[in-house]
């Protein structure tokens, strides 16, 4: 008989990571497992990577809701889905492990030249906040780790200090050789944005993530028809899980990029939605994790191969927790792969 069960999980980290909602230590998520009383060594994984602070579903009947759809999932499997609109962590979980059980429970939900390590995501190298001196470490550290784009958290020190380090780095590689992003996280106001943005347009960036916080739809499409560097919406993004209002907010701003978090916009199918929107409007996109463990950075890995966007993207390397479950993924050279000789150990979750 089909059973599923849910189990929540501590991930511990090696170093605090400094993030736009302080210092992190540790990080709760949610493991949904489904699996046949009769085949004990038969078991699909989905991550719930609820994301405290930020992510829609941050409500205090989580667990409940998971336990419900726990009950019915053996049952109704998809239809279980369609009631879940409103809570995209959970929803990626359960997409996620519906697609690991349809494919054997062998922790490969889109078969691809991935999965089988005949290729490799290029992704951006994440430079965490924190002190001038920690943070050019860290940069100096990817740099020889062989990113080709590095990605910078900016908001957190002062913004002169920010500016000397995106200097260091273009004084010794030029926009061809090294492609820089930062985000914001919302840290600047409508009033000071443009200023600072013209600031940043000195050190040729890819991009900037959201450079004023979220729901300010008119003053952000003001910045993207002025700034002179390309800006990216991501916490803009949360919290719409409506397709009508996803066109309307495309429309309005008509941002050069978006980036999709599965975990917070509704998993693969929410993420399908914002690609074909965001495309219509001859914008682009990449896919970014969001703190899960191996198991959800997996899912997310393997559904971006599948999207085949050049661009490099924001996956995570899985070697920021001390308890991480060891899985196939591999970071060579700037770029995330899937070693098939390498198993999976889920006795954490024991």
């Amino acid at each position: 008989m089909l059973q599923c069960s849910f189990q929540k999980f501590t991930l511990r980290f090696i170093k605090p990571g400094g993030t736009s909602r302080g210092i992190l230590n540790e990080k709760d998520t949610w493991i949904i497992s489904l699996y046949d009383d009769s085949q004990k060594d038969r078991i699909a994984y989905g991550e719930c990577g609820l994301f405290k602070g930020l992510s829609d579903d941050d409500r205090p009947n989580y667990e409940e809701k998971l336990s419900a759809v726990c009950k019915r999932l053996p049952y109704e499997k998809e239809k279980v889905l369609a009631d879940l609109k409103d809570w995209p962590s959970i929803y990626f979980g359960v997409e996620s492990v519906l697609k690991d059980w349809e494919n054997g429970a062998q922790g490969i939900l889109f078969k691809s030249d991935f999965t089988e390590n005949h290729e490799g995501i290029p992704i951006n190298g994440l430079i965490w906040m924190g002190t001038k001196e920690s943070m050019l470490v860290q940069i100096k550290t990817k740099l020889k780790e062989g990113f080709t784009c590095l990605k910078l958290k900016i908001g957190a020190i002062d913004f002169e200090n920010e500016l000397s380090l995106l200097r260091f780095i273009r004084n010794e590689f030029n926009a061809q050789e090294i492609s820089l992003r930062v985000d914001a996280n919302g840290a600047f106001s409508t009033k000071n944005a443009l200023e600072k943005l013209r600031q940043l347009s000195e050190f040729e960036l890819h991009s900037i993530e959201q450079p004023i916080r979220a729901g300010q739809w008119q003053e952000m499409a003001a910045l993207v028809d002025q700034s002179l560097v390309p800006i990216a919406l991501d916490e803009e993004l949360i919290g719409i899980n409506i397709l009508e209002e996803k066109k309307k907010l495309i429309e309005t701003i008509q941002p050069p990029f978006i980036i999709l978090k599965p975990s917070l916009v509704g998993g693969f199918a929410g993420s399908d939605e914002w690609i074909e929107i965001i495309e219509q409007h001859k914008g682009n996109w990449w896919i970014t994790s969001a703190l899960e463990s191996n198991i959800g950075l997996n899912a997310i890995a393997q559904y971006t191969f599948t999207k085949k966007n050049p661009l490099p993207q924001g996956l995570g390397t899985g070697q920021l927790y001390l308890n991480n479950f060891d899985s196939p993924l591999e970071v060579i050279q700037g770029k995330l792969f899937s070693n098939k000789h390498h198993r999976w150990n889920f006795d954490n979750l024991n």
